[in-house]
This record gives structure tokens, C-alpha cells and sequence, in this order.
């Protein structure tokens, strides 16, 4: 299916402010057809005005659908459609005309033009499913009113409001709570919902006939002034705005929306749900991820405690294999205190490994303390599991140091490369040396060197991946590892 952006493209002669308009009228217009019942349909004139096409449709979630199938990306010619030529031409909401009957099914259409800054760019045409048709109730008449009042405000380009920033997705729904507030901020009617979120903030009678911004404020517990005021004119509906009232027994989203269908402002709506459940599961998670963070803080500390008890053992022992093998140790407990500490600043259990890999580069490098040998990462390992990052940061040490023991004599140098991509859910990892090459006759797979066994186990057995050791084309060798990561 095209995107809105490529029908405006192929068909129509909109410029980028009003496509940003439409943008901006379809991230709202959710509201407008829960309201009237409605499915919607935007028509925009093609670029020669001899058809419409549709660029969006939106379905209720209050009511049955009028149409089954995606109207998106269709053309019709113009006259097809009377409703929507005139509401053109005429710039005004055109309810004229007799049902239409579409599979059966009854279907009130009516026409909205679009207007922006003067011009008409298209028309929305609102159409509702009359099968189910009855007598309607209070919310109901309350919903269709605010729906009249809305699409007058659309046809006179005062709706959607520029500027307003609001997360639809997160944004409350007519169908979670609907106040409806007159010019003075009086409620003249609460829905079922909204009454019970604010018997969850401590009211204990009807909202109807009550200034909801002086009722609100008088709930929440005293803050300072400015505060209170701000939020007796938010929730009066003077402004669009979105904001949350928190109350010790509960947490409640609102937003207004001023209503002016004939420039003068006659009311609002305010959309409300309750999030208390939501802030608190929010709340339980930031708690545990803060404890995850923690936890790997303490590990690395413990880690590099005993990193450093390692190290002065080291310094006490004769023998001078014995303080190799404690050298060799403190680095290994370093690259996993390095995944740890990495792991303590990040959000969740997963890191970007390129900081890790240069960091574990820096630390071996420290064996070539007259900077012969010197490490280069090409390319970039990503965003890593800390089931991944852990022992591919020990396999990394174990590599570098290796080359760094076998490649180079005592006093010749070079160039260790850290080559990583990732391709189809495998991390490709090449590690070259320039030094002097394999022994002839060795089997990486069977060599006995301690530090290649942890290689092996942890590539093989843990991370489920290959390991290999071969002559690199122009001498040396290169370590060649593939890691599934997906």
C-alpha cells in the first residue's frame, strides 16, 4: 500500500506545509470518528482537479464500520460524488442526500471540507453505519454534539491546533473518559468513566454543575501557588493542553480541548483516563532496572577488588611463569568487570560493544608498554546481549593476548587489526596479526594453550558459534569468529 506521502506525490499539488497539515489532522482525527460513530475518508483533489483520491481512512472504535475495505490510494471522478464536489466548491459541511445503501447496510455520508489558511486542500467524508441506529443516550448526544463542533472547526481550519505536541499514542481516547465543560468551565456533562476517575482522586459527588479546574486543584494536595493556578486553568479547558494529576490514591492523564466552531470559544472537551496501574507497573520496572544497575555496579567493584588482590599476588611471586599466569588472570577479570561496568550505565541488558571492544584493545595493549605493537578496530560489533557481550569480551582478550605473546618477539612490532560486521543475524569478527605466522603443523581446534580452550568453550559451547586460526594472506595470522547474536 503507498504511503500518504507518496499519494500526495504521485497525484496531488499539495505543498509540504499543507501535507504537514493533513499530518497533523490524521494524528487527531481518531477523536472525530469516535465521536460521530463514523468512518472517515480523506479526499484530495488529483493535480488536474478531475478526480479525488484517498490519502487516509480511519475506522471508529465506538461503532460498526461502513467500510470493510481499505478505501486508501483509490481515485474517483469527480461528479461521482456530489457530497464531496460541493462541500468543495463551497467550502461548507454538506449534510444533504438520502442514505446509501453498501452491501445491505444503510450509510449516512456527509462531507467536511479541510481548510487551511483559507484554502480548501480536500474533503473528509464521514460516514456512519445506520444498522444499529437507536435512541441515543445522554453520552452518545454529548458524543455527537462534540463531534459537530469538531468537524466546524476543521471546515474553518481552527482544528487540529498547530503547535499543540501530543502523544497520540499514549494520549486519552473518548471511550476512556469525556468531560464536557461550558465557556465557563462548568461541567455540563461527565462521562461514566471520567466520574470514576474522579472518585479515585477523592470526589465524592457528581461532576455535573461543577467548575472542573477549581475541582481539580481543591483534590490534589496543597503545592505552591503558581502551580495550583496553572492547573485550575488547564483543566478549565481555556488552553490545548495534556497533562497528569497526580493524587496519593491515583494518577489521572488529561487533556483539554478548547472547542470554537464559530470563533468564539463555547466550551471544551477534556479527555481523561486513568493511569494509576500503568504508573505503577512503570514505577516497579524503573525500580528493578535501577537494582539491575546496582547489581552490576557491585560486580564490577568485586571484580576489580579481586582483579587487584590478583595483581599484588602477582607482584609477590618468585616464579616468573606463576606471575604470568596471575597477569593473564587479572586481565580476564577485567574484560568481564569492563561488560559490567558498561552494563551499569546502560537502560537494559544490552550494550554497545564497540566501547567495550576498544576498551578490552587499550587494557592488552598495556603488555606492549613501549607502544611496538598497537591494536585498530575496523567496523562495528553493534548493540549486544550482555549473554553475548560477556564472553565475547573475554574471547577478545584471550585473542589479543595471544597474538600479542606469539606474533611479535621481544623486539619487533606491528599492527593488530579488530575487523567486526554483522550480516543476517551473525557477527563476523576477523582479529589479524603482521607477526610471524602459525607454527607448522598447528590445529587451533586441538592446540592445549590455555587461553585458546577458553576460546573454543566459550565460542562453541556458550554462544553457539565457529572458531578458526589460519595464515592471513599477506603473513601473520587471523583469528576468524562468527557469533549468532539474533
Amino acid at each position: 500500500m503507498p504511503s500518504l506521502n507518496e499519494l500526495v506525490r504521485h497525484h496531488t499539488s499539495l505543498e509540504p506545509a499543507d501535507v504537514e497539515w493533513i499530518h497533523l489532522l490524521i494524528s487527531e482525527w481518531q477523536l472525530l470518528s469516535d465521536l460521530s460513530f463514523a468512518d472517515l475518508v480523506l479526499w484530495v483533489p488529483t493535480r488536474d482537479g478531475t478526480r479525488y483520491v484517498s490519502l487516509a481512512q480511519m475506522r471508529p472504535n465506538t461503532g460498526p464500520t461502513s467500510y470493510q475495505d481499505d478505501m486508501v490510494g483509490h481515485l474517483v471522478p469527480r461528479g461521482r460524488r456530489p457530497l464531496l464536489d460541493m462541500a468543495l466548491d463551497e467550502g461548507r459541511i454538506v449534510r444533504e442526500g438520502d442514505p446509501e445503501w453498501r452491501e445491505d447496510v444503510p450509510v449516512r455520508v456527509e462531507s467536511i471540507p479541510v481548510r487551511r489558511e483559507g484554502r480548501i486542500l480536500g474533503v473528509i467524508a464521514r460516514n456512519t453505519n445506520l444498522l444499529t441506529v437507536r435512541t441515543p443516550s445522554r453520552l452518545e448526544l454529548t458524543y455527537l454534539q462534540s463531534a459537530s463542533d469538531l468537524a466546524q472547526m476543521i471546515a474553518n481550519g481552527t482544528f487540529p491546533f498547530p503547535g499543540e505536541q501530543v502523544d497520540m499514542d499514549a494520549s486519552p481516547r473518548a471511550g476512556d473518559g469525556l468531560i464536557r465543560l461550558d465557556a465557563d468551565g462548568v461541567v455540563t456533562y461527565a462521562s461514566p468513566n471520567a466520574l470514576s476517575a474522579y472518585h479515585r482522586l477523592g470526589l465524592n459527588s457528581d461532576l455535573v454543575g461543577l467548575n472542573l479546574g477549581k475541582t481539580t486543584a481543591d483534590l490534589i494536595p496543597p503545592t505552591r501557588g503558581p502551580v495550583d493556578e496553572a492547573l485550575v486553568k488547564l483543566a478549565s479547558g481555556w488552553a490545548p493542553r495534556q497533562t497528569e494529576i497526580e493524587h496519593p490514591e491515583a494518577v489521572v492523564q488529561l487533556r483539554t480541548i478548547p472547542l470554537k466552531p464559530k470563533g468564539e470559544t463555547i466550551g471544551s472537551l477534556v479527555l481523561l483516563r486513568d493511569v494509576t496501574e500503568l504508573r505503577r507497573r512503570e514505577r516497579e520496572l524503573m525500580t528493578k532496572d535501577a537494582t539491575i544497575r546496582e547489581i552490576h555496579h557491585r560486580v564490577k567493584n568485586n571484580l576489580q577488588t579481586v582483579a587487584a588482590l590478583l595483581r599484588l599476588q602477582s607482584r609477590r611471586m618468585d616464579s616468573d611463569p606463576a606471575r604470568a599466569a596471575l597477569d593473564e588472570a587479572v586481565r580476564r577479570v577485567g574484560s568481564i568487570a569492563i561488560v559490567h561496568e558498561t552494563l551499569s550505565m546502560a537502560l537494559d541488558e544490552r550494550v554497545a560493544f564497540d566501547e567495550i571492544a576498544d576498551r578490552v584493545l587499550a587494557m592488552v595493549m598495556e603488555l606492549s608498554p613501549d607502544g611496538r605493537v598497537t591494536a585498530r578496530r575496523d567496523g562495528s560489533f553493534g548493540i549486544l546481549s550482555a549473554e553475548v557481550a560477556t564472553p565475547l569480551s573475554m574471547i577478545l582478550t584471550e585473542i589479543l593476548q595471544n597474538a600479542l605473546e606469539h606474533a611479535y618477539g621481544p623486539k619487533s612490532g606491528g599492527v593488530v587489526r579488530v575487523a567486526a560486521r554483522r550480516e543476517d543475524g551473525v557477527l563476523h569478527i576477523t582479529v589479524t596479526d603482521d607477526g610471524s605466522g602459525l607454527p607448522e603443523g598447528f590445529d587451533p581446534q586441538t592446540a592445549g594453550n590455555l587461553g585458546l580452550q577458553i576460546v573454543r568453550t566459550l565460542a562453541a559451547g556458550e554462544l553457539g558459534g565457529s572458531f578458526d586460526m589460519r595464515p592471513a594472506p599477506h603473513g601473520g595470522t587471523e583469528v576468524v569468529l562468527e557469533i549468532p547474536f539474533g
